[in-house]
């Protein structure tokens, strides 16, 4: 056979998965992700648990809240907790078993380690369903800090990476 006859059965094959992975209108999900967080140098690194639940406006969109607790420990020193929470809005792509998604977030970050503090910044991921109502998905977020609006153009260039990977579930 040739690869483009193989291409299309495989890609027959997948037409009934594909088409019952997009959620619906009104959809909700909530996800459970371990999260790691890096300065932009690499310098420092903590462990966090996420977790969200969101509610698709369309199949394409969804909004929601994410929190996300995490442990910073570093030797000779205390472990510290802090944690941010934050409402996000995602935009899906395409209607496959696997759909990119771009989308933004605000809210707040406090704790041990951190001045609490505005947060804010732009966030891209995928998911990929396995089952018709459940999915891995990966994600990261870039988040800046600021105090108050006219910080926020002053302080993007200070932000951080947050990065996830976990399983969803839609109902």
């Amino acid at each position: 056979m040739n690869r483009l006859f193989k291409t299309s059965l495989i890609m027959a094959a997948m037409i009934p998965v594909m088409a019952g992975a997009a959620p619906t209108t009104g959809e909700r999900e909530i996800t459970l992700s371990g999260a790691g967080t890096s300065d932009k140098d690499f310098d420092q690194n903590t462990l966090a648990l996420q977790g969200s639940w969101g509610q698709y406006l369309s199949p394409s969109s969804l909004w929601g809240i994410r929190q996300s607790i995490s442990v910073s420990d570093t030797e000779g020193e205390e472990t510290n907790f802090d944690g941010s929470t934050r409402i996000f809005y995602d935009y899906h792509f395409g209607t496959g078993a696997t759909r990119p998604f771009i989308g933004a977030s605000i809210g707040g970050v406090y704790g041990e380690q951190v001045e609490e503090s505005f947060i804010a910044g732009p966030e891209i991921g995928i998911k990929h369903w396995v089952k018709e109502d459940v999915f891995i998905a990966g994600l990261v977020e870039y988040q800046f800090l600021f105090d108050s609006a006219s910080d926020a153009d002053d302080r993007y260039d200070d932000g951080a990476l947050f990065y996830s990977v976990g399983v969803g579930y839609n109902f």
